[in-house]
């Protein structure tokens, strides 16, 4: 059984925070962080991952302020860090989603780039191109 709450922001789109096992056979706890629409599809998005019984019931344990913060700053939307009662987790960064779901490989953050995070796209590269007028006759 998951334990978790949420927490409205005002633009309407809610944080949900829940605190769920482990996915791999080490044990322990992890708590998740989903930036989302609303509360049906923050948890939509964790069984889309692979996370099927899960569950938000109840506000019991709302995201904290620094958990909003962080979510907000990542560009997913989607994090996780081992609970504190996992040993030599207590002071752990938060991870991207993917980390956790593919125990077999360790989460290295990747080379800094200044500038943007992605590469911009090229403008009018996404549109159909135009049709062509005739000219004359």
């Amino acid at each position: 059984m998951a334990g978790g709450g949420f927490s409205r922001l005002p633009n309407g789109r809610v944080v949900v925070a829940l605190t769920v096992p482990r996915p791999a056979a080490e044990g322990g706890t992890v708590r998740v962080l989903v930036h989302a629409q609303n509360r049906a599809r923050a948890l939509t998005r964790l069984r889309n991952l692979g996370l099927r019984a899960v569950y938000l019931r109840g506000n019991a344990e709302p995201p904290t302020p620094d958990e909003v913060t962080a979510v907000l700053h990542h560009p997913e939307g989607l994090l996780w860090r081992a609970t504190p009662q996992c040993p030599g987790d207590a002071d752990a960064l938060w991870r991207p989603i993917r980390a956790l779901l593919r125990p077999g490989r360790t989460w290295q953050p990747g080379p800094t780039r200044p500038g943007l995070a992605r590469k911009p796209m090229a403008p009018w590269r996404h549109l159909p191109p135009a049709p062509r007028v005739r000219a004359g006759g």
